[in-house]
């Protein structure tokens, strides 16, 4: 099983060397443009568990601000240096919990979260729903009227059609849209790697050994993926 800890703690940069590969068509980004009413002098942004700063990048093209914040300093080091490559001036980051968020109550347009609570099946056990729901409400603390929570997670790394990889995601997204009404679609966000070599070592370190023999035994270069979005507005 993937020590995902140890990895944000420890491999930031290999970390954000894979998802500089996903979503090459930019699926998710077209996604959340249809879904939120972004404003480049009026939305402000949190991202939740930012990790590198992937979404956090996409968002200073579309928001006025964005504050983006992750647990592990490694990944939000990566993620500084990013954005300071980027040019882009509309942004923080720092380290923050997804319980807790260091910012004042009603300050964002929308709040954003992508392969971050889903963490919680594993991390918190018996006690997911809990801690799911306290990081569901910090984004309603965060909300302004009318403001746009988002979620991201897998439906699958391999799959060409969305199937949760695991039970107890599928249980949480259905307690997402059965008990808490958010709405949900899915799209594609295919990794494609430049060459065999790099999709072998930049899949096998995250995604596990028989993943990354699949794409080694066949050649290949594209990894499929499904990913979800649910969304509700308050």
């Amino acid at each position: 099983m993937t020590d995902f800890k140890y990895i944000y703690a420890h491999e930031a940069q290999r970390y954000d060397r894979m998802v500089g590969r996903e979503d090459q068509r930019g699926h998710l980004m077209a996604s959340l443009m249809e879904m939120v009413p972004f404003d480049t002098e009026e939305t402000v942004v949190v991202d939740f568990g930012a990790g590198t700063g992937r979404i956090t990048r996409l968002m200073t093209l579309l928001a006025k601000r964005v504050y983006g914040f992750d647990i592990a300093p490694a990944m939000i080091a990566t993620a500084h240096n990013a954005l300071e490559e980027s040019g882009m001036t509309n942004w923080r980051v720092g380290v923050g919990d997804n319980h807790a968020m260091p910012l004042p109550n009603a300050c964002a347009n929308v709040v954003i979260e992508g392969w971050s609570f889903g963490h919680a099946m594993s991390w918190a056990g018996e006690n997911w729903q809990a801690d799911v729901t306290t990081m569901l409400n910090e984004m309603r603390r965060l909300l302004k009227p009318n403001g746009t929570a988002i979620l991201i997670e897998t439906l699958g790394t391999g799959n060409k059609q969305p199937h949760p990889p695991t039970e107890d995601l599928a249980m949480l997204y259905r307690w997402w849209e059965e008990e808490h009404g958010f709405a949900h679609r899915w799209i594609r966000t295919d990794y494609q790697f430049e060459s065999v070599q790099e999709a072998d070592d930049l899949t096998r370190f995250f995604f596990g050994d028989e993943l990354a023999d699949k794409l080694v035994q066949e050649g290949a270069t594209l990894l499929p993926e499904c990913t979800g979005i649910w969304w509700r507005t308050f």
